[in-house]
């Protein structure tokens, strides 16, 4: 049994700690919050504290808090040499405390309040300073996820930035068609089937291979069309930088 303690109580801290409940492998020593509250409905009100100096002992820490806050929370930990990770896409290993043994515990994937999702599909990234600690992350993830990964912080940067364009960027997008679907009194359901066949075409097709519309075929015409009918700058500008972007694919610029 590997005994964990989660600061944080965010979407991320939450979602660990459903997870973990249904592991045989771990236990949840103690959970971290500055509001008490906030973690009252995932766990029980006894092991949720608002003070560091009321941490208790445990295998493994896992900060799930904002980037700009991991660096302050890990000072303030009173204790060290013990393992201390923190769960961000972006931050390095570097931005944690040296005073105790550092880590990364990265789940790739978006998270939000009130939306069970299963932690058996989702990759975890993890780092470590040292082979053993490594065993220990591997060990916790793999309890909870079929998909664990050794990724180390520049290749962990290079999948954030990855991430925002395929999942921040293209739910953007979806907006924005939604937007124009309801100044012209569409309904934006009917784009649905499109959207999900788009995204499980990558299952079997590489992205560029999948590839369709009027960019990939060159067709002047239906772009000026779309670009004449659009009613925003916005929307005008995000077209034509994505047009050029699929023409250009395969080209040395």
């Amino acid at each position: 049994m590997i005994r964990i303690t989660l600061i944080g109580s965010g979407n991320v801290a939450q979602h660990l700690i459903k997870a973990f409940a249904k592991s045989e492998l771990i236990e949840i020593v103690q959970v971290y919050s500055r509001k008490k509250e906030a973690l009252s409905a995932v766990i029980e009100f006894d092991k949720i504290t608002s003070d560091f100096e009321d941490l208790k002992e445990a295998d493994l820490y896992i900060i799930a808090v904002s980037d700009k806050a991991i660096a302050d929370v890990s000072k303030q930990l009173p204790f060290q040499n013990r393992i201390v990770v923190h769960t961000s896409g972006a931050a390095s290993l570097d931005v944690l405390d040296s005073k105790n043994r550092k880590g990364v515990f990265y789940p790739l994937q978006t998270f939000s309040k009130n939306k069970d999702i299963d932690f058996s599909a989702i990759p975890m990234c993890l780092e470590a300073e040292n082979t053993f600690d490594f065993r220990i992350l591997e060990t916790v993830a793999k309890s909870i996820s079929n998909a664990v990964f050794a990724i180390n912080s520049d290749q962990r940067k290079a999948l954030h930035v990855s991430a925002v364009f395929v999942n921040n960027f293209t739910n953007h997008l979806y907006q924005i068609g939604q937007e124009i679907c309801e100044e012209h009194q569409v309904p934006f359901e009917i784009l649905k089937p499109l959207i999900r066949e788009t995204a499980e075409k990558i299952n079997t097709l590489n992205p560029i291979d999948a590839q369709t519309g009027p960019a990939k075929r060159n067709d002047a015409v239906t772009i000026n069309a779309h670009l004449d009918y659009l009613t925003t700058e916005n929307q005008k500008n995000i077209y034509k930088i994505l047009t050029q972007s699929i023409q250009n694919n395969g080209k040395k610029l």
